[in-house]
């Protein structure tokens, strides 16, 4: 369990920094609209948010049924690596086309 969650917030911490880049040139640009100056760093932000999410429901599911705390993590680690690949591969593929 230790590992998985490692894993997940070493993910989350690439996808936070590279969207935080990202957010921050899109904010400061000079030819950037003042719409897209609010959408983009907040998108970017719930992709960083959202795996959290599931990995919550699952664990609060968990402690509902009366397991015990370390018990209960173990899916919501796991939940939480699910949840942090898919936004990860997505920024991937986004570099690996980008012009």
């Amino acid at each position: 369990m230790a590992v998985a969650s490692a894993l997940s917030f070493g993910l989350l911490a690439a996808l936070a920094a590279v969207f935080g880049t990202t957010a921050w040139h899109t904010v400061t640009d000079t030819g950037t609209t003042a719409f897209s100056r609010f959408v983009v760093p907040v998108i970017l932000l719930a992709l960083v948010v959202l795996p959290l999410v599931p990995a919550r429901a699952v664990f609060r599911s968990g402690r509902r049924k009366g397991r015990e705390r370390l018990t209960a993590a173990v899916p919501a680690a796991l939940a939480l690596l699910g949840g942090c690949a898919v936004p990860f591969a997505a920024l991937c593929l986004l570099l690996v086309y980008a012009d």
